[in-house]
């Protein structure tokens, strides 16, 4: 259960205006309408896991990649044509395949495919976490941050995977998550959360955690080689962070066996800095 306080937390980050206390109440009372997209291609199992504990609870529409896409971060598709088809699914949820980047597939979903507006966007499970500084480059991350660009709350939601199993454990987190975000009447823009779920069962994970981003990096090298024909070049080779000594992150509760959650936002100005630039540069 996600602790009573760390809920509190939560929803205190979450500003919710008067005007949207008729939105909450009808959110509560009929069935959600839930866009899952992801990052890692249509045919992702943390993907399908994903669809198969939503649709228990929610009118779900797919919208995913073509291809793989982890390390995309936020880029757009927009130099070359998108092409869309449909597809069918055991579900018989209507399920779009799209050629460009995951915060592209959202966009488009939203702005051109979808036929009414979703409660909701949840984009994974990612294979791998994106605990931290991850959600910079992650395109899991990123579509749930083009649906709150767009006015609409969203949950990223990744697992570090070890087994078949951790996807369904994680997507049942997820769909636990998203029922007492609505029991709480939370569902509402401008929630933007990033959910990480550690690997192993149900009895493995300690609970649920609130908690701020690590701003702790891993180990970047760039392994030298060369080529038969002489030429130099360079193999990423970046190792995640083991731990973060600073306790009250999401990547310290993650390792220590938590799902975390992070409330995330899109304004990224830096208002302390504001008056120091004033008096340098002027208003």
């Amino acid at each position: 259960m996600i602790r009573r306080t760390s809920l509190l937390v939560l929803l205190a980050l979450i500003v919710i205006p008067s005007q949207t206390v008729v939105a909450q109440d009808a959110t509560r009372t009929r069935p959600l309408r839930i866009l899952v997209s992801n990052d890692d291609g249509y045919q992702a199992p943390g993907l399908m896991a994903l669809i198969d504990s939503l649709v228990t609870i929610a009118d779900v529409v797919v919208a995913a990649p073509l291809e793989q896409q982890s390390g995309t971060g936020h880029g757009i598709t927009f130099r070359d044509p998108i092409s869309v088809q449909e597809v069918g699914n055991p579900h018989g949820v209507t399920w779009y395949v799209i050629d460009a980047k995951p915060a592209t597939v959202v966009r488009m979903a939203l702005t051109s495919l979808m036929d009414s507006r979703p409660d909701l966007v949840v984009t994974g499970v990612n294979t791998g976490e994106n605990t931290g500084v991850h959600a910079w480059v992650s395109g899991t991350v990123a579509g749930a941050r083009e649906a709150a660009l767009h006015g609409f709350p969203a949950i990223a939601s990744s697992v570090r995977f070890r087994s078949s199993a951790d996807y369904a454990v994680a997507a049942g987190y997820v769909k636990r998550i998203v029922l007492q975000l609505r029991e709480a009447g939370a569902i509402q823009p401008p929630l933007l959360l990033n959910v990480n779920i550690p690997p192993g069962g149900v009895d493995a994970i300690r609970g649920i955690r609130v908690a701020p981003m690590s701003l702790k990096l891993g180990e970047q090298r760039y392994d030298e080689r060369m080529s038969p024909r002489g030429g130099r070049y360079f193999w990423d080779n970046w190792s995640p962070p083991a731990d973060d000594p600073v306790g009250d992150t999401d990547l310290h509760a993650f390792i220590r066996g938590y799902v975390t959650i992070t409330p995330l936002v899109l304004d990224q100005t830096d208002l302390k800095a504001m008056p120091a630039l004033e008096g340098v540069f002027g208003k």
